[in-house]
């Protein structure tokens, strides 16, 4: 396959063929994809005992490529092969390198390219989005090379992704429930990868995951958190709304920020259901930030300055109000 553009996921199936090429260059934002890609290699590659003496990784910002060419053109030492990684190579790119700039000798590069090493695998890894497709050296590598583009997933791939690794681990994972981890933890795949395996232990001997343990085990997103915390304040479930919050101060985000969201989903209600939900979030968040306005300096956040007259928020007359009494009760005594 070299030569040939792909996505990491194709490179996942050659490999778990035992089809691996002498050249490899991933690229692209999802990190996971590519650090998953490694890992996939060294497996592939390498047995536990050969990775001491034949596994080597190399940083282009720091080391010039003839220190890593040099490794590769060396016999592997009790094994059969070799598998050097280098990453952060900015000379397939327009980008400027910051700090210390390595000089790197890409002739020596191009002649490794027209006559690879037959006991070694090179790996080049550019956490980029784009490359400099009109540099000879850009050019030379991906005739080379077998590409994988490690960008972000579409829902097909990412749910075909999450089957994929939950059969790894022996289990069997519904679509419904497929549907709702996406709903509840967003797209992130380190985050999705921790959920299938948690998911994947938890199911046990059943071997099957299904909505419920969705449900009951998978660890909101913020957005999602804050969504189910303005429906239980509008509908007046208190403890709930209060639990809620208080998770969101122990997974270490900030009130400003949850405040921040929580503005933005009530504009978002006010612009269509009118202005007595907006009037009760400025209440909710006058009461939540009782002590967070004075610490962060915030008395000028447009949502509360619009609303005061003489100096003081006016809400008593409002016909909703009564639905935050008992909100606002319980903060209080918290």
């Amino acid at each position: 396959m070299s030569g040939a553009k792909i996505l990491v996921l194709d490179i996942w199936k050659q490999l778990k063929q035992n089809k691996v090429d002498p050249i490899y260059l991933l690229y692209g934002t999802e990190s996971f994809l590519i650090n998953e890609t490694k890992q996939l290699l060294i497996q592939s590659v390498l047995n536990d005992e050969e990775i001491d003496f034949n596994f080597s990784t190399y940083d282009l910002e720091e080391t010039p490529i003839e220190a890593a060419i040099e490794d590769a053109e060396t016999f592997p030492f009790m094994g059969e092969k070799r598998l050097i990684i280098m990453q952060n190579p900015t000379f397939l790119t327009s980008e400027k390198q910051k700090g210390k700039v390595v000089e790197h000798n890409l002739t020596r590069l191009e002649a490794y390219l027209a006559e690879p090493a037959p006991y070694s695998v090179i790996v080049f890894s550019a956490p980029y989005e784009k490359l400099d497709e009109r540099k000879k050296i850009t050019k030379a590598l991906k005739r080379k090379a077998a590409v994988g583009e490690a960008k972000r997933l579409n829902e097909h791939d990412l749910k075909a992704w999450i089957k994929e690794r939950a059969a790894g681990n022996g289990v069997q994972i519904e679509e419904s429930a497929i549907d709702l981890m996406l709903t509840l933890a967003g797209t992130n795949l380190f985050m999705l990868a921790s959920e299938v395996d948690k998911l994947s232990l938890y199911a046990g001997e059943a071997r099957r995951v299904d909505v419920s343990m969705v449900d009951k085990l998978v660890a909101r997103s913020l957005e999602q958190n804050i969504f189910v915390l303005i429906e239980k304040v509008v509908q007046r479930k208190i403890e709930e709304a209060l639990r809620i919050y208080y998770d969101l101060l122990k997974q270490n985000e900030e009130p400003i920020k949850i405040l921040a969201l929580l503005a933005g989903q009530f504009r978002l209600i006010y612009q269509v259901k009118g202005f007595h939900l907006f009037k009760l979030l400025l209440l909710f968040l006058k009461v939540m930030t009782r002590n967070i306005i004075a610490e962060y300096r915030c008395f000028n956040l447009p949502f509360i300055i619009f609303f005061y007259r003489k100096g003081r928020l006016e809400f008593r007359v409002f016909e909703p109000l009564h639905i935050m009494n008992p909100f606002v009760g319980k903060l209080y005594s918290c």
